[in-house]
């Protein structure tokens, strides 16, 4: 039984961990290269950042909490005309990773100004004592002194962005996500939909204990 099993979905299932894997990683990249730029920019200029812009801060974080707050099922629907244009297509792997961007961005901005705002004012002063200019600051100590918190905070968004794989699978993405909605629930393959959510798990313990790894490594407080 389990032979006719592997026979049958084996290979269906390898290509949709990887499709899963595809769009989590690639998305995730994307998403991390946009959300530090703005984490950082709405730590400094905060109130109490070091170049207070309150106008700038106020429409940004405006502008990230819209993103937080928009159920991704709805963003992935309402971006598909803008997604078709930029990729060539609204549906599979490649049709999905925009969405995913623009859903995960704001959700790791607030992350990084967070673990920005969690560093030691002595590290920043120092930097600021020997004249580092702005960029200096950010790139010296305020990042590095950041970076355990950052990658634990990798290891929440890629769960996250996981979730959401999951459920581009049911407009047709792709994905372990689409293979649960087309065989285990549309087909009644029960062992199908128990695989996935067995993998899935899997994922989400291997991307945990990895990230936690790092994070201890580049932690030498």
């Amino acid at each position: 039984m389990l032979n006719d099993f592997l026979a049958e979905f084996s290979g269906l299932l390898a290509q949709g961990t990887l499709d899963t894997l595809v769009m989590l990683f690639a998305s995730t990249a994307i998403a991390y290269v946009i959300g530090i730029v703005l984490g950082v920019v709405l730590h400094l200029t905060a109130p109490d950042g070091l170049r207070p812009m309150p106008a700038l801060n106020a429409v940004l974080g405006w502008i990230v909490n819209i993103g937080r707050s928009l159920p991704f099922i709805i963003l992935l629907i309402a971006l598909m005309p803008a997604t078709q244009a930029i990729v060539g297509t609204s549906t599979g792997v490649r049709g999905v990773i925009p969405p995913l961007v623009v859903a995960t961005a704001p959700f790791v901005a607030r992350m990084v100004e967070q673990s920005l705002a969690e560093v030691s004012r002595d590290a920043v002063e120092a930097a600021e004592a020997c004249g580092a200019s702005v960029p200096r600051i950010v790139w010296s100590a305020l990042l590095p002194e950041a970076l355990p918190s950052i990658v634990r905070g990798i290891a929440v968004t890629l769960i996250a962005v996981l979730g959401y794989t999951a459920i581009a699978g049911a407009v047709g993405a792709g994905g372990l996500g689409d293979i649960a909605i087309r065989y285990g629930y549309y087909r009644y393959e029960n062992e199908v939909m128990i695989v996935t959510v067995v993998l899935l798990v899997v994922l989400v313990q291997l991307i945990q204990s990895v990230c936690n790894y790092i994070a201890r490594r580049v932690d030498h407080r």
